[in-house]
């Protein structure tokens, strides 16, 4: 909405481009715009080099990066982001792990809706980090078939969404204190179903974007006393900045931050995970990059591997796009590259990767993928 404070968050390991903006002081990556541009319109945010994302929402990863530095960031590190879509604070999990681990981690996106998590996964593709799988699964299927499993776990819930009403006036007209009772029973019982899968000793982050102590405190209290663990005290280093402290966790309310309302908490499992493994398919709908295709005499290349942030340019010719022709390529439109050789090029812009044509001499097969194509005209 018009006059809203907008920020992003930059991918440190697609290099420092993005929109110029504040420091966020919670977020290393984060920036405060002026205004908000037309996001569509910057083939930039199509590599994956940044991630739209509300100031108050980077909140939670600085709680997860302050857990995984307590636990002593240790090699091979599981991690579940339990309600993932769309994707803000996956890619921000990501870029923590990977920035403290490098690849050795392993980072398990899930969201129950299908419709949502077709687009948790190419936000996930847009990243590029191959250490992220997505999956679609009941958070009770997750914790009966990976039980004591995981080290960390994310877990943003569905709220009543009272820190929404600025942005999303929906969100106000829906609210009601019986949405409110609603919403925390239907958190309990997420909560009561993922807490299997976390290993005794692992972190549970909880976080809403709600005011509602029934919600917030409450509820991780309920967590610790009834599933067994202990609250970790909330942050107070950041005061200054309008971040509150609660009795278990951290509030950040619009008006007083510059984002969006928010609340986030933590505690450690003590209960033992136990519990019998139910196997049950995991299928993931997207574990990095597919592999090429063969087709006929071509190896076609998949767009996600160009988008990868191990992706080698040196594995295929590149083309140097101008903003106009890298727009027409998002639109997936044909361009003529007369320069570029025949065959499989990858196309760039200001040195990032887009995906990828086949030159034909006389205009390019366009392999953007059609459901990412710009529907804006260009």
């Amino acid at each position: 909405m018009e006059g809203l404070p907008v920020s992003v968050r930059l991918n440190p390991f697609k290099g420092p481009d993005g929109p110029e903006g504040k420091s966020i002081p919670w977020s290393p990556w984060g920036r405060l715009l002026e205004s908000r541009p037309s996001f569509t319109m910057d083939p930039l945010l199509h590599a994956g080099c940044y991630y739209v994302q509300d100031s108050s929402a980077m909140f939670v990863g600085h709680v997860f990066r302050r857990e995984l530095r307590r636990l002593g960031s240790p090699a091979g590190i599981k991690v579940l982001d339990l309600c993932a879509a769309p994707g803000g604070k996956t890619t921000d999990l990501a870029a923590s792990l990977r920035e403290a681990l490098g690849s050795a981690f392993s980072l398990m996106a899930n969201e129950p809706v299908k419709a949502r998590a077709a687009a948790l996964a190419q936000n996930v593709a847009l990243w590029g980090d191959p250490a992220v799988t997505v999956v679609s699964a009941d958070p009770a299927v997750i914790g009966r078939a990976l039980p004591g499993y995981f080290d960390i776990i994310v877990a943003d819930v569905p709220c009543s969404g009272e820190g929404m009403f600025r942005k999303d006036p929906r969100a106000q007209e829906e609210w009601s204190p019986g949405l409110v009772d609603l919403c925390a029973a239907r958190q309990k019982r997420i909560l009561s179903d993922a807490w299997q899968a976390l290993k005794e000793g692992g972190v549970l982050v909880y976080s809403t974007c709600t005011y509602e102590d029934a919600e917030n405190d409450d509820n991780l209290r309920w967590a610790a006393e009834t599933l067994g663990g202990v609250l970790l005290e909330p942050e107070k280093g950041f005061g200054d900045y309008g971040v509150r402290l609660t009795d278990c966790g951290n509030l950040l309310v619009a008006g007083e931050v510059p984002g969006e309302g928010q609340w986030a908490g933590a505690l450690v499992k003590t209960a033992p995970a136990g519990g019998r493994c139910d196997p049950a398919p995991l299928k993931p709908l997207w574990a990095g990059p597919p592999a090429s295709e063969h087709k006929g005499k071509d190896l076609i290349p998949h767009p996600d591997q160009a988008l990868s942030i191990l992706f080698d340019k040196n594995d295929y010719p590149c083309a140097e796009l101008d903003l106009p022709t890298a727009l027409h390529f998002l639109h997936r439109d044909s361009i003529v590259l007369p320069d570029a050789p025949l065959g499989y090029n990858v196309v760039t812009y200001r040195g990032h990767p887009l995906g990828f044509v086949k030159n034909l001499g006389r205009r390019c097969n366009n392999l953007h993928p059609l459901a990412r194509r710009i529907l804006k005209d260009v």
